[in-house]
C-alpha cells in the first residue's frame, strides 16, 4: 500500500459521511494502492463496517478516548502505509487528491506534511451578516502557486502562513509518529483537538510545529482541492463567537508550548481590562461581525494569560 486515508468520526451524520465516502470511491488512485480507515471516536453508536465494505482494504478501528487528538494517534498507530491523508467526515475530496499527494511526496523527500485548498460548500444560505474569515471554519485558499517552508537553524522560529490545516492534511507517517510519541506523554498537548461539543482546536498547529522542529518542511499544494461542507449549525452567531474565541486562545497556547511568543503575556487582572478595551475598540455592540471579532480578541487574551505557565514547562 502506498498511502492510508483516515477518517476520524464521532457520532457521524451518515448522509454527510456517505458523500465523503462516495468521493473517496471515485479516486483515480486504484483502491489496491491505499487503505481506508474509519476511526470511531467514542460514538454512542459505532459506525457499521458495512459503510466501507466496497473498499478491499477498508476497516473500522476504535479510539475510545474522546477527542480528535486521540483519534489521530489511534489512526497513525494503526495505519500500514508511509503516507497518511486525514479526511474529516465533512470533507469531499477531488478525484485526483490521492494521486497528487503521492506525486508531491515522491519529488520532495524532506517534505513532512502538506495541504491544499479547502473550499466552503454551504448546505444552506449563510446569514446576511456572515463574512468569510470572521471565525475559523477549516476553509482556505492561498492561491494557485505552491508554497513550501522550513525552519532555518539559528533563526527565529515562526508559524508559517502556508502550514497545512487539519482538513485534508497529508503527512508522512514517520513524521506524525514523532508527534504522537510526544503527545502521549503530555496531557496538556493531548487535550487539544475537537472533543465532543467542546470547541478546542490546535492539534494540527501542534503537529506542524513538531514537524518543523524536527527538520521537516511544510507545503501548500494548490492542486489539492477539497470541498468542506459547512452546515447551518456552524453559521449561527453563537457558534461563530465560540469557535473564534476557542481557536484564537488555543493558537496562542500552542505557540507558547513551542516557545514562540509573538504577543506578551498578560496577568488575569490585566486581561479583564484588555477585554473591556477590546469591547470598545471593536464596537462589539454594533453587529454580529463586530461581536465575533471581539470574541476572537478575547480568545487571544485568554491564551496570553496562560503563557507563563506554558513556558515554565520547557
Amino acid at each position: 500500500m502506498k498511502l492510508s486515508v483516515l477518517i476520524p468520526t464521532h457520532d457521524p451524520q451518515y448522509d454527510l459521511l456517505g458523500r465523503v465516502l462516495t468521493a473517496l470511491r471515485a479516486q483515480t488512485l486504484p483502491a489496491a494502492d491505499w487503505e481506508l480507515i474509519l476511526i470511531d471516536n467514542a460514538s454512542a453508536t459505532p459506525p457499521p463496517a458495512e459503510l466501507i465494505t466496497w473498499h478491499p482494504l477498508g476497516k473500522v478501528i476504535s479510539a475510545p478516548t474522546l477527542g480528535l487528538t486521540h483519534a489521530r494517534i489511534a489512526g497513525c498507530v494503526n495505519a500500514a502505509s508511509p503516507v497518511l491523508i486525514w479526511v474529516d467526515d465533512d470533507n469531499i475530496l477531488q478525484p485526483d487528491y490521492l494521486e497528487i499527494v503521492l506525486d508531491r511526496f515522491a519529488v520532495c523527500p524532506n517534505l513532512g506534511a502538506m495541504g491544499g485548498k479547502s473550499l466552503p460548500l454551504f448546505d444552506t444560505t449563510p446569514p446576511a451578516w456572515y463574512r468569510p474569515g470572521l471565525a475559523p471554519l477549516g476553509c482556505r485558499d492561498l492561491g494557485d502557486l505552491p508554497l513550501e517552508v522550513a525552519w532555518v537553524a539559528g533563526t527565529a522560529r515562526f508559524y508559517p502562513d502556508c502550514a497545512p490545516i487539519g482538513a485534508g492534511l497529508a503527512i508522512r507517517r514517520e513524521a506524525m509518529l514523532g508527534w504522537a510519541d510526544r503527545v502521549l506523554i503530555d496531557p496538556v498537548r493531548a487535550a487539544f483537538g475537537r472533543t465532543g461539543n467542546r470547541l478546542t482546536s490546535g492539534e494540527d498547529n501542534d503537529i506542524n510545529l513538531t514537524l518543523l522542529a524536527s527538520g521537516w518542511s511544510l507545503a501548500y499544494e494548490p492542486r489539492l482541492i477539497l470541498s468542506h461542507v459547512i452546515q447551518a449549525k456552524r453559521l449561527t452567531l453563537d457558534y461563530q463567537r465560540r469557535i473564534a474565541r476557542a481557536a484564537y486562545c488555543d493558537f496562542v497556547r500552542i505557540l507558547a508550548i513551542h516557545g514562540i511568543v509573538p504577543w506578551p503575556a498578560v496577568s488575569p487582572m490585566g486581561a479583564i481590562l484588555r477585554r473591556i478595551r477590546a469591547w470598545f475598540s471593536h464596537r462589539a455592540w454594533s453587529g454580529p461581525g463586530a461581536s465575533i471579532r471581539w470574541q476572537a480578541s478575547c480568545g487571544q487574551i485568554d491564551g496570553r494569560v496562560a503563557i507563563p505557565r506554558l513556558l515554565s514547562r520547557q
